[in-house]
């Protein structure tokens, strides 16, 4: 593409400044004519700034692309979206406008794979048992009741999906010394063999595994994957980390497993969030609660913005995207 471009960002100030340095900011400006819109809410606002706009950049709250909105779309050809899902605002009328989608999930891979490991660690030493017993009436370590303690150094680690993110959490446990086992139905024996892992079934991992870290995408296939029978097979004094999505969950078989003690569990993500303040899950000594914070770093919001600029470069040299949606895989996505 030689001519210059049109490029239409809606964001709220506050995203701008979390999401694009000024680098990321004059890249958008080195590519063509840069027009900014600070209510991604307002479908109307955005129809107005359509007309001759090649290039939209949505962020968080995008109004939905809606038949009426796109019929000021007379160029559209590429939406790129400075965060991750598109499914709540991404409709079919924009693949029968032939607009292509990415998006700048990949930046929260690194991220939520290392509070994952963090939960995973917290898991083995009890840390969050320890804590909740000091934060109460327990003077002494063997006032507070604890299972085992153990390293990552051979223990074994479960992970339910070889996301992106699931990728860089193996790579992690791995370089721990951890033995990891890896369910995921798409995983090659070679793939898993690079990634010095080995691929089981699901209930396999569930009754060996230490610690199990789901990672596994939202699919119609996955909900609740881990259900009451699931949990019932993870061995006593194990724990389930999950950074994913509470779609993988029975949430209510998990609550009733977790208040028996038998097992212990990292959360960072919920049916209802926030997390009501009377939820069960907030009074349990055996479960660590964070409030869906763990991409939340200034290194991955940056990353976003990087990745946003880099691929509408990529769009405006000809060149492949890396991250492009196709109509297929977002189908799929529940």
């Amino acid at each position: 593409m030689s001519e210059a471009i049109r490029t239409l960002l809606v964001a709220t100030p506050s995203f701008r400044e979390l999401v694009f340095s000024t680098e990321s900011m004059a890249r958008l400006d080195r590519v063509g004519e840069l027009v900014v819109l600070d209510d991604p809410t307002d479908a109307a606002a955005l129809a107005a700034g359509l007309p001759d706009t090649d290039v939209l950049i949505t962020s968080w709250h995008a109004a939905p692309l809606t038949a009426e909105v796109l019929a000021h779309a007379n160029r559209l050809r590429l939406i790129a979206h400075s965060a991750s899902s598109v499914k709540h605002f991404v409709t079919d009328e924009v693949f029968k406008h032939g607009i292509r989608i990415t998006q700048a999930g990949q930046a929260m891979a690194r991220p939520v794979a290392e509070v994952s490991l963090a939960f995973t660690l917290n898991m083995l030493h009890r840390i969050h048992r320890l804590d909740h017993g000091l934060h109460g009436a327990a003077m002494r370590r063997g006032e507070i009741n604890t299972p085992p303690q153990h390293g990552i150094r051979g223990s074994r680690v479960g992970v339910v999906g070889a996301s992106r993110t699931g990728v860089e959490y193996i790579a992690m446990v791995v370089a721990l010394g951890a033995d990891v086992v890896v369910h995921d139905p798409h995983l090659t024996d070679e793939r898993a063999a690079q990634l010095g892992v080995r691929r089981i079934d699901l209930d396999e991992l569930l009754r060996t595994s230490r610690v199990v870290a789901l990672h596994a995408p939202t699919l119609p296939e996955t909900h609740e994957m881990i259900g009451a029978r699931e949990l019932a097979l993870m061995p006593d004094g194990s724990s389930l980390v999950n950074t994913a999505r509470s779609w993988l969950v029975d949430s209510d078989a998990l609550l009733a497993e977790l208040r028996t003690g038998r097992i212990d569990a990292a959360l960072d993500v919920f049916d209802e969030e926030p997390l009501p303040s009377d939820s069960p899950l907030r009074g349990l000594p055996n479960v660590l609660l964070t409030p869906h914070r763990a991409a939340g770093t200034v290194e991955c919001y940056l990353e976003m913005g990087e990745i946003t600029a880099a691929e509408i470069e990529r769009y405006v040299a000809g060149s492949p995207l890396r991250y492009e949606l196709s109509e297929a895989a977002l189908a799929r996505m529940a």
